[in-house]
This record gives structure tokens, sequence and C-alpha cells, in this order.
């Protein structure tokens, strides 16, 4: 019999209703079916496989999540979670608790949801215990824009809305623009030895974005083994001919089980960045475009992306110089701890 199980009692009192902590690779198969369900509700576009859920918990960073996520069953089936992790926002020095939380439709509105987000706050607070002192903390949580419940939970309980983020996408894959680039540059084809180049490239373009925090090795190897996103013969990276380092990169992917669900032919022109010395040349703009015949030729009809609205690059008029237009927004909640 497993001693695994967490006694809450704050809990609602449902037939069958219990709450443990997690048990390894035996529970993927059973969050990934309550992935789903919330995704259908919620209207997410997304698909996840067990097979890269256990890719990405085989590479966590600052969490454990045999101590730091809880699990709610009825009956043995696993009908939501939350994991939570932390990271420090190198601009602000805050410690940010993000979580993340699924719950199927069925088992909304009955406190359940209250009862998982009110444990995995307090688990947060012991966490930050064992940071340095005088450092502010705070619960964060992403919220996308047909999540209305978790919405609901969040401002009950104090969150407030502190960042909006777009949804973009470019409906037709017709009529590119022609957007050179600009000179002393030029794309290369990846290769294995110019991985951890293009990454470091990245790091150092968005060190100035809003919410940046400075990525762990595990990120990088969670990167390397993601077989989603991870399709370095899409990506246009521009190199500087002289100086031989990567200038600015769009890091296209195309998720072929999503377009399957969802019987479209969709790609992604996605990690955008530009670093500073190569800003304000329209080198975005020429590696966008590039990205977006890519997926062309890969044959696709139709492009997305996401953005930060108040990005301070202006990256939102450049994507709509593009093509791109906005379907969706998405929303980051705070809450002090």
């Amino acid at each position: 019999m497993n001693n695994d199980y967490i006694s809450i009692p704050y809990a609602p009192s449902l037939p069958g209703l219990r709450f443990r902590h997690f048990r390894g690779d035996s529970d993927f198969p059973k969050m990934v079916k309550a992935i789903e369900a919330s995704y259908e509700i919620d209207k997410v576009e997304q698909v996840i496989t067990v097979d890269e859920l256990a890719n990405s918990y085989a590479h966590l960073s600052n969490c454990d999540p045999y101590q730091d996520m809880i699990l709610a069953e009825i009956n043995d089936e696993v009908i939501g979670y939350s994991r939570g992790s932390w990271f420090i926002e190198e601009n602000t020095g805050f410690y940010l608790y993000g979580f993340g939380g699924f719950l199927v439709p069925e088992w909304r509105r009955k406190g359940i949801g209250s009862t998982i987000l009110n444990w995995i706050e307090n688990r947060m607070r012991e966490v930050h215990t064992g940071q340095p002192p005088n450092h502010p903390g705070f619960f964060q949580n992403f919220v996308s824009q047909h999540e209305i419940t978790r919405v609901i939970l969040l401002e009950k309980y104090g969150y407030k809305p502190i960042r909006y983020f777009h949804e973009m996408v470019r409906p037709s894959l017709e009529d590119i623009p022609d957007f050179a680039l600009p000179a002393g540059l030029e794309v290369r084809s990846v290769l294995p030895e110019h991985y951890r180049q293009i990454w470091a490239a990245a790091e150092e373009a968005f060190r100035d974005h809003w919410g940046y925090s400075q990525s762990t090795d595990e990120d990088y190897q969670a990167w390397l083994t993601d077989k989603t996103i991870f399709q370095p013969s899409l990506w246009q990276v521009a190199w500087d001919m002289e100086t031989n380092q990567v200038a600015g990169q769009v890091r296209t992917f195309i998720d072929h089980a999503q377009n399957e669900k969802f019987d479209r032919r969709r790609g992604y022109t996605e990690f955008i960045s530009v670093r500073r010395p190569w800003r304000k040349r329209g080198l975005a703009r020429a590696l966008i475009v590039r990205s977006l015949q890519a997926q062309k030729e890969q044959g696709m009809t139709e492009s997305a992306l996401g953005v930060d609205t108040e990005n301070l690059s202006g990256a939102t008029h450049v994507y709509e110089d593009c093509g791109f237009r906005v379907i969706k927004r998405n929303t980051i909640y705070r809450k002090p701890l």
C-alpha cells in the first residue's frame, strides 16, 4: 500500500477524493489524460504526449516533483495536479514561484482547485524560507485566454494580472514580403557544433527582456532533447561574416501532432531574437520571412508565434509588418508571498 497520500484537513468532503505526491513515470499517462481534458474545455490548442512530459520532467530546474507536486485522485484516477518551481527574475532580483495546474472539467467548482492551490502555495512558501533573506518573493501563474475557471480561482485568492501576451497567426503563407538580410550577415545551415553558440546568443539577446531568468544546463539539455521544437534544419540563424558571431535567429518548428489533431498545416515562427549590436537594421524581419518560406516549403499554409505586448523592441509591429495578426490574449498573474 502506498504511504504517499497527503492529509489536507481543509479539503472538500467528496466520495473517493484523495491527494498524494508524485510517484514517477507511472503517473505520466494519468497526467496526460487530465491535461487533455483540461485543454479541450479551455480551448488550448496544444498536444502533449507521455514521452514529451517524461522528457520535460527529466530536465527540471529548481523543482523536486516528489516534494513540490500534488495530485488529486477520485477512486484512484488522477483528475488534477499542480507542480511548483522557482526562478530568479534577473532584472528585479525577485524570487518567482511558478506553478502549472490542471483539473478535469467535471470536478471544477467543487473546492478541489482551491485545495490544490493552497497546498502548492504553502509548499512554495516553505521553499522560499531556504532562499537568501530580504529577497521579495511572488507566486506567478500563466493563464490562457479561455481558462475562465482558473482566472476566477486566482482572483479569488488575490492574484493580479501584471503582463499580457498575444498569440499571433499569419493565416496564409502566400504573398510573403521580401525583407533582405543586412549587409555583412549570412544565414548558414545549422550544424551540431553550432548548438551551444546559438543557445548562448539567444540567452544574451533575451537578457534585457521582461521576466528574463538565466537558464540552467538542465534547460539546455531539455532543449536538445525536445522532439517538437528542436528542428535545426528549419532554423534561420544569421552570422556576422567578419566576427563569426551569431547576430540573430528564428528557431522555426512544426508540431505535426498538433496539426493532425486540429486538421491544419501550421508552422511556428518562434524563439525570435537579435543581439544588441545588430538591432534596428531589419534583421528580425529578414529572418522571419525566411522562416515563413521554409514553412511553406514544408507544405504549411499558416504560421503562429507569441509576443509580449509590452516588448520594448516593438516586436508586435515587426510581426504585423510580416503579416501576423492577433488571435488571442494570455495573461501572467502574480501575488506576493
